[in-house]
């Protein structure tokens, strides 16, 4: 016991240090965040820095496709190297960049090989379409998995519609469609949606109770918007863009602590309140609103873009530091 809480208490010092190295802009914006024809994702993800672990920690090795496998988290139990859609997706994405540079024939393929995962590990249920679960327990959240994301989801749409643009294959559209119906169905029904009183929440990390991750419910409509821009005749992507959109606007005062932002809006009960975001997540959460700013031109999400970016002081972020450390002893992650 002694020794798991000392690899505990190293592993999140060395996110610690992983946060105050990082670069204090994440992520470059794309241009083009709206065009029909699907390029760069929203952030540019770089290669190099995703499969060497700088901006996707938990990636530890690679199978002969090239597709990541994940360390599981530190409190799970017989650890071992899993596959993670979400990670997974984010070094397709890097790798269909590298794609665009090159515009060789060896990078299209080690790209659509990424693809082909998200085809060959869909989930195919009747009511809840195709979905991508990660099979892992969630010590934080009580669930023991496996589990449904919105940000797999969107991971899998955003891998497959640039896939339809280079082999315009029907069954690979079709398969993103498929995975846009856990967005209409509710969490205790097999679907990554929690109803608010804001609207509806796509959520990252389904539980018995919302948990309202903020930066995973803004990845998830990144997979949406890209459905989108392929098919925006397709009224029912639209609208639960629209919707997710809607509820942003009206949730996200909640997030502000006044210092720093939270990292979600968890009410589970025995939670600890509030759960700060990491320095490196509230970075993430301005470069993710100053994007939805330049997607929607809603004057909300600038506002809160330069409202945390302000609050990144060190001052600051030694406060949350403290909270923070507090919050995971509670929920036994130290």
């Amino acid at each position: 016991m002694l020794i798991r809480k000392i690899k505990k208490t190293f592993f999140m010092l060395g996110k610690l240090l992983a946060d105050l190295r990082r670069r204090r802009n994440l992520y470059e914006l794309a241009n083009d965040l709206d065009s029909p024809v699907v390029d760069r994702y929203y952030f540019v993800f770089r290669e190099d820095r995703v499969a060497s672990g700088k901006d996707q920690a938990l990636i530890r090795k690679f199978d002969a496709d090239g597709i990541p496998l994940n360390k599981t988290y530190i409190d799970v139990d017989g650890r071992e190297d899993v596959y993670f859609p979400i990670s997974i997706g984010q070094m397709g994405l890097a790798v269909f960049h590298t794609f665009l540079e090159t515009q060789s024939e060896t990078d299209r393929t080690r790209f659509l090989k990424f693809a082909d995962w998200f085809v060959r590990h869909a989930e195919h249920d009747p009511e809840c379409g195709a979905r991508w679960m990660t099979h892992v327990p969630l010590p934080q959240y009580g669930n023991p998995g496996p589990w449904q994301s919105a940000f797999s989801q969107s991971r899998g749409i955003s891998i497959l519609v640039r896939a339809f643009r280079l082999t315009r294959e029907k069954r690979v559209a079709e398969l993103a469609e498929s995975a846009l119906i856990p967005f209409t169905r509710p969490v205790d029904e097999g679907g990554v949606t929690v109803f608010t009183p804001w609207g509806p929440f796509y959520e990252e990390y389904p539980a018995s109770a919302p948990t309202l991750v903020l930066n995973g419910m803004i990845f998830a409509l990144c997979g949406v918007q890209d459905f989108v821009r392929v098919f925006p005749d397709h009224p029912e992507a639209r609208r639960i863009l629209e919707d997710g959109i809607r509820t942003l606007e009206g949730i996200l005062p909640e997030y502000d602590l006044g210092y720093w932002s939270r990292y979600n809006l968890c009410r589970m009960d025995g939670y600890p309140d509030p759960d700060p975001a990491t320095l490196g997540y509230q970075r993430l959460h301005v470069v993710q609103l100053e994007m939805l700013h330049r997607l929607t031109g809603k004057d909300v999400f600038r506002e809160f873009a330069e409202r945390f970016r302000k609050q990144d002081r060190w001052w600051n972020a030694l406060r949350m530091y403290r909270i923070k450390h507090r919050a995971l002893r509670r929920l036994k992650r130290l």
